[in-house]
């Protein structure tokens, strides 16, 4: 997109304010609100904050930023009269700052590009709930379950204004539903390229949370956020083009998976339990992903078998991909996707091998079988993931240095803080010892 398409834009819809926004280590989406009169200091990348106060950024001693709009993501709220960029960060002197996560998959994806792919296609499906506020309790906003109508599925119409907010976004929203647990919901849109799909579920987040607020309802990503229900994920939906089409597709192979894919399943499955660390990143993260309740535990691959980490859905042909479905939408979007398009890659650049496809439910395989079968589960805890984080070179590489080192040490003080907390489960369990 053009600076003078963007300025006619302004003047078309007599637009008042613009949004930059961007995302910290963490995954929390930031802003900064210019008025209009500022258009041309926000084009010409003269926009600077203080990059110490944001977590994981700059220290105070070196703390001048800047925000580098990329024309690309500019979009407009007609109602608000309100215009936005996602930014990406850079220092003063014009280098891209390397504690950007939107900087650490840009370089994911130029690595891509140079081993000769012209396309990293990814769909998600962050799921969410949506909670009504009783006193100082939060109670699900209703009692439906996995494609429920009314009335036990009370938010079709938040759904509808979500969806339309996200339309008015640009996103091809393909489907919405509700999910199986109470109070859970689903609203699924086309893939895009990766660096663009990162930048959907950023947005994605702040429009659900948004309209949420505003019919009075709290809407969480939180994956676990109800003892005994289905958690919510993100399953990822990836895919490698080349110029002969898509790069995960062979007609000739008996499951239409071309070797290519193969590999890239082999590196996903490598790096799986180093991963977690970035695509599960939370305490909370591992009380999903348990037997039980449809979140994959093992670190195994199938065609159709969701207790697998990898699933290949049915589609051939152009739609052939692959399903992350370990991942959930705390995750930071930007990491998450650099971490496992890097994985893939490094399995096609070290010909990996997939492990042998599993079709039978591994929840119901006793412990002495998957150890001889060479199965391998997922971290138990975001204790055990931070230590396979601390000790993966590989990670370190992807991340680089200032991100992989800022994001540790949160993970790190996370589970300090955890383990020190004294929980309700606990005192009712052992306060009469």
């Amino acid at each position: 997109m053009k600076k003078e398409t963007i300025l006619n834009s302004v003047e078309e819809h007599s637009l008042e304010f613009v949004q930059l926004f961007f995302t910290d280590v963490e995954g929390v989406f930031k802003h900064l609100e210019l008025p209009i009169t500022q258009i041309e200091k926000i084009l010409n990348n003269e926009t600077m904050f203080d990059g110490s106060s944001i977590n994981g950024f700059t220290k105070i001693e070196a703390s001048d930023m800047m925000l580098f709009p990329d024309l690309n993501t500019w979009k407009v709220d007609t109602n608000e009269k309100v215009g936005l960029f996602i930014c990406d960060v850079y220092y003063p002197n014009g280098t891209p700052f390397e504690g950007d996560p939107r900087n650490v998959l840009k370089r994911a994806i130029e690595k891509a590009t140079d081993k000769g792919f012209t396309s990293f296609n990814v769909g998600p499906e962050p799921e969410f709930f949506l909670f009504t506020k009783e006193g100082n309790q939060l109670v699900p906003n209703d009692n439906g379950g996995y494609f429920d109508v009314a009335p036990l599925d009370k938010t079709v119409k938040i759904r509808r204004e979500i969806t339309k907010a996200l339309q008015a976004l640009g996103l091809e929203v393909e489907a919405l539903h509700h999910e199986v647990a109470i109070g859970q919901h689903e609203i699924d849109w086309k893939y895009a390229p990766g660096l663009q799909t990162a930048d959907n579920i950023q947005l994605f987040k702040y429009t659900v949370k948004t309209i949420a607020e505003k019919n009075g309802l709290v809407a969480t990503f939180m994956p676990k956020p109800i003892f005994g229900e289905n958690g919510s994920g993100m399953h990822c939906h990836m895919s490698l083009g080349n110029d002969n089409g898509n790069a995960f597709y062979d007609q000739h192979d008996s499951i239409g998976l071309s070797e290519t894919a193969r590999q890239f399943i082999a590196g996903v499955l490598t790096h799986a339990r180093a991963n977690a660390s970035v695509t599960n990143p939370t305490v909370n993260s591992y009380k999903r992903l348990v037997p039980g309740y449809e979140a994959p535990v093992y670190v195994a691959w199938s065609q159709s078998n969701r207790t697998c980490t990898i699933r290949i859905p049915a589609a051939r042909g152009a739609g052939t991909r692959i399903e992350v479905r370990n991942p959930d939408p705390s995750a930071n979007p930007y990491l998450a996707l650099a971490v496992l398009l890097s994985a893939g890659l490094d399995g096609i650049e070290r010909k990996l091998t997939p492990p042998v496809e599993r079709s039978e439910n591994l929840y119901l395989m006793d412990d002495v079988t998957r150890k001889a079968e060479g199965i391998e589960t997922l971290p138990g805890s975001l204790l055990e993931a931070v230590t396979e984080l601390e000790n993966s070179e590989f990670l370190q590489q992807v991340l680089g240095k200032h991100v992989f080192y800022s994001f540790l040490q949160n993970k790190k003080e996370e589970w300090d803080a955890y383990r020190l907390r004294v929980s309700e489960w606990e005192k009712e369990t052992y306060l009469n010892c």
